[in-house]
Parts: C-alpha cells; structure tokens; sequence
C-alpha cells in the first residue's frame, strides 16, 4: 500500500476513487460541497431523493459524476456532526475501506482527513486513516488453497495507493511526518495479526524464534534465542515446570535495538507473553473456544510487531524484546496442582492452578530483564479473563507500581487511539497472595483476579519502574470478525517514540 498526503480540491482529482463526507440529514462537507458545485448540484439532488441520509456506517457510490474526473465518487455517512469524535472518525474510515473493497478501484482519494476533529490535529487523522485502511485491507488467507475463492464479492484489483488530502496546504509536511510513522505502526500491527492468526500447529516457540531472528537479519536488529539448557543454567524454574507437558520446546527470544546515540543509554524492555497454545494443563479448559488458544501468544506477537515498528522509525532509543515462548499441555511430565517450584528471582512458587501459566513464564523474563538495568519496563500478556469481565474488548487494562510511567502509557494510548485503563495496584490486593507451603501461590481468589495476577508479578518487577497490559480481551476478536486485532502495537509505538523524543 502506497501512502501520499496533498492538499487540493476533489471536483479535479483524476482518481479510481474520490472520498467525502455526508453528515446526518444530508448535510455535505466542505469537500462535498466541492464536488457537488463541479457537478452542478448533482450530489444534492441525489441526496434529496433519500439514498443516503447521512448515518454512520452508510455510503453510497456514484459513478462517472459529469463535471468531475474521478471515475468514482463514494459518499460516506458521518453521523450528526456534533457528534463527530474520534470512534465515528474511524467507523468511517473503516465503512469507506469495505466500500471501496467492492470497487475496482486501484487508487483514491481520501477527503475525509480534512474533518475537523474536535482536540485532535492533522498528525491524528492522518495516522488513524493510515492505520484505519490498512486494518481494513488486511487478510488472513495464507492457510486456505485457494485464497482467491474465499469471497468472490471482492475478487477486484486491489486498493493500492491513497492520497490523504489535507485542507491547508500548510499541514502537508505534518501529515507527511505522521503517515510514515503510521505506516511503520501499520507494519507492526500486521505482523503481530499475522503471528496471531497463525494455528499452534505452525506457530510454536521454534517458529517465533526462527521469525524473531528473520526480523532481526531484516532490520538490523540483535537477535539471541535461549533453548531449555540455557534456560536450566539460568535457573528459570517457573518458565521451564510450564513447559514441561510439551514436546515443543521453550524459546526465551530476545530481540535489541540500539538506536541511541548516547553510549549506555539504559534501555525500555518489553516483555509478551508467548504460550502458543493454552490447554490450561492439568487444570484443563473446557472445550468450547479452545481454539482461540492459539491467540494466547498476542503479547508476544505485538512485542515482535513492535519491534518492527520501531526499527522501521529508526528510533533514536534502546529498546529489547523479551519473549518467553512455551505451549502449556497437559501430559505425563506436565506440573500439577500442588506443585512448588523455584524462580529465576530464588522466590519458590506454589501451583495451586496450572492455568494460571502466563505469570509463571512472565515472572522469569521480568527477572532477566533486571541485567539490562532498564530505564522501564512493560510486559504484555493475555493474563485473564478477568480482564475481559472489567473491560470487554475496548481498553486494556494497566497496573504499574510507577504512576509517572502509567501516565505516559494512558496518554500514548489515548494519541493512538489504542486506549488502556489504569487499575489499582494496592498493597491490600496482594493479601490474597499468601501460600502455607512457599513464597506465593500463583493464584489468590477469583475476586479482583485480573489486580492479583498483576500483583504476583509486580514482586518480580521491583529492580525497575514496571508496568503490566492485560490485553486478554483486546489482543483478539471472536465470532464472525475472528482474529488478532495487533494491540496493542500501536499504544507501545506511540509511548516509545514520545519518548525517544
């Protein structure tokens, strides 16, 4: 896909496509207005003959409008302008991207950036339309025979290059700045969608690491990749008693961008989660959407997208990735409730479920993080369910034991649009926390469990300014849009590169 941003009038852009805004009750945009005095009122008329009124997530196609080049002319439905925000500027960014999937068109215009957002610049809608219409062009079909035969309603020329047009010419070089660094999100995004969306059968922890180690060759990134001896030497006791029921062996990857200019710039560390597959162990989920298992790697998964990211912005910063990569199964060498096992930290841990596998492998990675004296780090993980409970599939949630850190990732998700929800921390929670036979059971009770299991780690995090997403219920979809949403690459980009700045 082929970003450009201009500034100039849609009644003389020469384009497959040419996109603008209808607000409620049929109310054009300036760039409406526009093309509807080129074509001598023909947008008002058709409008008055009530094919479109204007409602969020509407459009309406007109081809070949006389007085105006472009071969086609998509009208969107913004919804009433008072209410124009930043969800309705994406819904419509989103509905005009399906729309124009079922045209033949290989470029367009884009007329929707000029919308005036309230408390949001040019940088914003420029980086949401780009990040928008790539998420809507995006599939998954490299597992399917014959791709081209899944959905024949959109077997056209693809979408290939969009201009974003700006209404003053004077915000071009902002737009300009704000779509490559989107572009860049884009790539991360799409690459972390890709490694979610794969099956555990294709995506186990050699695959991460061999995918870690291509991103690496690819964008001048330092690459290491552990195996089970150096793991035993390292003492990870909680990382390696998870992976004990699996044939598949464990990877710790750590992936390194040196991008800063001062020698020994302590660096930002980023941790995910990477069981690619859950079964819950021992401890063993029920059967029903056992498959959306395979998306149990999405922390790992946005950590790797978002390494791209940052080497395709050539961030002048240090950032690592660490991923421990492991399948949690139940089998004959597989832990069990009751067990007690000992850290990387020397902390002994009882096992009280074995489901609760994601902390154990995260407790041992947030203890090798301590080498590289961080200046922070943020581990990602698809923690619990309790989090999809607190939070449905809209923010993710965020515990972190530095409030000055948790601010600055609230605001890099709000800049994103890739929001987190700041949840409490309290010494109180970690009451729960209390086992008769080590250190700390790995589960407390099921009230507040999503602030407990951030709790258990938080005692792993204490070298170093610390904070934990809980991205169970935004690292995927279900149902019938099924797959890895990619968050949250885009909230870890934008809170690297404000601080890089």
């Amino acid at each position: 896909m082929e970003f450009s941003i201009k500034s100039g009038s849609p009644e003389k852009q020469r384009t497959g496509c040419v996109v603008v805004g209808v607000f409620e009750g049929r109310k054009l945009t300036a760039s409406a207005q526009g093309i509807d005095r080129a074509a001598k009122g023909f947008i008002t008329d058709v409008l008055s003959r009530g094919d479109l009124e204007g409602k969020a997530g509407t459009t309406l196609l007109l081809q070949s409008v006389a007085g105006v080049p472009s071969d086609r002319v998509l009208l969107v439905g913004l919804g009433k302008d008072r209410e124009m925000g930043e969800s309705a500027y994406r819904k419509a960014i989103d509905t005009a991207v399906k729309a124009l999937r079922a045209t033949g068109a290989t470029d367009a215009a884009f007329f929707l950036t000029d919308i005036t957002l309230r408390k949001r610049d040019t940088a914003f809608k420029v980086e949401q339309a780009v990040l928008g219409i790539m998420e809507g062009m995006y599939r998954f079909d490299r597992m399917k025979s014959k791709p081209e035969e899944n959905k024949p309603e959109e077997n056209k020329r693809a979408l290939g290059k969009v201009v974003l047009h700006l209404a003053r010419r004077s915000d071009v070089a902002a737009g300009e700045a704000a779509a490559h660094r989107a572009y860049a999100i884009a790539g991360g995004v799409c690459l972390a969608r890709d490694l979610g969306n794969l099956p555990a059968n294709v995506c186990t922890p050699a695959y991460l690491a061999t995918e870690a180690q291509a991103l690496a060759k690819l964008h001048g990134l330092n690459c290491e990749v552990l195996g089970e001896k150096e793991l035993e030497k390292l003492g990870m006791g909680a990382f390696l008693a998870v992976a004990r029921g699996s044939r598949q062996p464990p990877k710790l990857i750590v992936l390194e961008h040196r991008g800063a200019k001062k020698k020994g710039q302590p660096p930002v560390v980023l941790v995910g989660k990477g069981v690619t597959f859950d079964t819950g162990g021992i401890s063993l989920k029920p059967a029903p959407e056992m498959d959306e298992m395979k998306f149990d790697m999405c922390g790992a998964a946005s950590v790797l997208g978002t390494m791209k990211a940052v080497a395709l912005m050539k961030l002048p910063m240090n950032v690592v990735g660490i991923v421990p990569a492991t399948e949690n199964m139940p089998g004959g060498n597989a832990i069990k409730p009751g067990d007690i096992v000992t850290t990387m930290s020397g902390k002994t841990v009882e096992i009280l479920n074995t489901d609760a596998e994601g902390r154990l492998i995260l407790c041992d990675a947030l203890t090798y993080a301590e080498r590289y004296k961080p200046a922070a780090v943020v581990d990602i993980a698809t923690l619990t369910g309790a989090m999809v409970i607190a939070l449905g599939n809209i923010a993710t949630g965020l515990f972190a034991n530095t409030d000055s850190l948790a601010r600055e990732l609230i605001q890099a998700g709000d800049a994103s649009w890739d929001r987190a929800w700041h949840l409490p921390l309290w010494d109180d929670y970690q009451e729960g926390l209390k086992s008769n036979f080590a250190d700390i059971p790995n589960i407390a009770s099921r009230a507040g469990g999503a602030i407990t299991a951030a709790c258990f780690l938080e005692r792993f995090a204490k070298a170093y300014p610390w904070a934990h997403l809980d991205v169970a219920g935004t690292a995927w979809k279900s149902g019938a849009e099924k797959g890895a949403t990619g968050r949250p690459v885009a909230l870890l980009a934008n809170f690297l590169t404000r601080r890089s700045a």
